[in-house]
């Protein structure tokens, strides 16, 4: 089947939420993805940060089978071992105090909302300009930009913004109505913006002094995408609640919060397919595998070389990790160039963005760092 034909199969019968690169997928294996004619693509972003284990990984296509061959749905009327066993794994890792799983980021974000409105009997979130937090009421109220929001307008009530990087600013903004401040580590969607090196330890020293929730939006930036396994690990610190997903399922659908705050009671919240066995079995593994192969540390390995590369080519990127940034005159035509060289990546307005598996080699980086060359980011 050719891609006119995948075109207009999809405008006949698919809601038109999608600007897509004009590549149709049909299997991957480790760091490349093969298209409808078989060709290769070198994957730089990873299903934008998901595949943190590449595609088809043996372990994750092990737990799988062996999980789905058990139990993969009973609802949460019941106890089951894989939820609880990913709960406490989760725990144990970011140091906070509880877990609860979702089926992706921006439930996480929404639970987050309502566990923020909870605990402290406050109505006002706080989150940043060019915020993205997602794309239901709740989330898109705490997410910059007149294209994600204006259709959709009157949202949540009680949320506002001040400037990413800018404590004074949001010093003044807090008041005595202030449930919490939502931060991401680094703003993905704005096209990879790293904040300065104290900004995350101020806000948390400036929350914990106001008496305000500090919820982390690590969704993007959780589990070694950043050269740490969470990105807040860079800074010192500990959120009340942290948001996570994309990474964590390594392409399966699952997201999480961790809270050390207040807890729900019975019946606050809840849902029918979160923390199902397999999504929590395949997570766990996902989450063993990037331990014991110590892929956090190829994240910081590989990205800095990435980095140096880049730069040494007279580039403007910028990261943390394998969370990188290239600014370019033309976003879209960067990466549609870089298509045509047989490499997958994405971009932010005018910003290339590479977010590649966890498992890149250095001949990966090389051979992407050949296709930059060629085509004359």
């Amino acid at each position: 089947m050719d891609l006119k034909k995948i075109e207009r199969i999809e405008e006949k019968y698919y809601a038109n939420t999608f600007s897509r690169l004009p590549v149709a997928i049909t299997h991957g294996k480790g760091m490349y993805l093969y298209d409808v004619n078989n060709k290769k693509y070198l994957d730089m972003f990873a299903g934008i940060a998901v595949n943190s284990l590449g595609h088809c990984h043996p372990e994750v296509v092990k737990t799988i089978r062996e999980q789905s061959k058990i139990l993969m749905h009973t609802s949460n009327w019941f106890y089951t071992l894989p939820q609880l066993e990913l709960a406490q794994l989760l725990v144990k890792i970011t140091g906070l105090k509880k877990a609860f799983i979702t089926n992706d980021g921006t439930e996480a974000v929404e639970t987050a909302i309502k566990l923020a409105r909870k605990t402290t009997g406050k109505r006002e979130i706080i989150a940043m300009k060019n915020a993205f937090h997602g794309r239901t009421l709740g989330a898109l109220s705490l997410t910059w930009g007149e294209k994600y929001r204006k259709p959709f307008l009157p949202l949540v009530p009680k949320m506002k913004f001040v400037e990413y990087n800018d404590v004074d600013a949001l010093e003044k903004s807090i008041t005595d109505k202030t449930a919490a401040v939502i931060v991401e580590p680094i703003q993905g969607e704005a096209g990879v913006i790293i904040p300065d090196n104290n900004y995350l330890k101020e806000v948390r020293r400036l929350t914990e002094e106001r008496e305000v929730l500090l919820i982390l939006d690590e969704i993007q930036t959780g589990f070694g995408r950043t050269g740490k396994l969470f990105a807040f690990q860079h800074s010192g610190i500990k959120p009340d609640i942290l948001c996570l997903a994309k990474g964590l399922g390594g392409g399966f659908p699952i997201g999480a919060i961790l809270f050390s705050c207040k807890d729900f009671e019975a019946g606050e919240h809840g849902g029918t397919f979160i923390g199902n066995p397999l999504a929590c079995a395949v997570a766990k593994t996902v989450i063993q595998v990037i331990m014991e192969k110590k892929l956090v540390k190829n994240s910081e390995k590989l990205g800095s070389y990435l980095l140096k590369e880049l730069r040494e080519r007279n580039l403007n990127a910028r990261g943390e990790g394998l969370m990188i940034g290239i600014d370019v005159k033309d976003g879209r035509k960067s990466v549609l160039d870089l298509i045509r060289k047989g490499i997958l990546t994405i971009y932010s307005e005018n910003t290339v963005r590479v977010l590649p598996p966890l498992i890149i080699e250095k001949k990966h980086a090389d051979q992407f760092l050949g296709a930059v060359d060629s085509v004359g980011l």
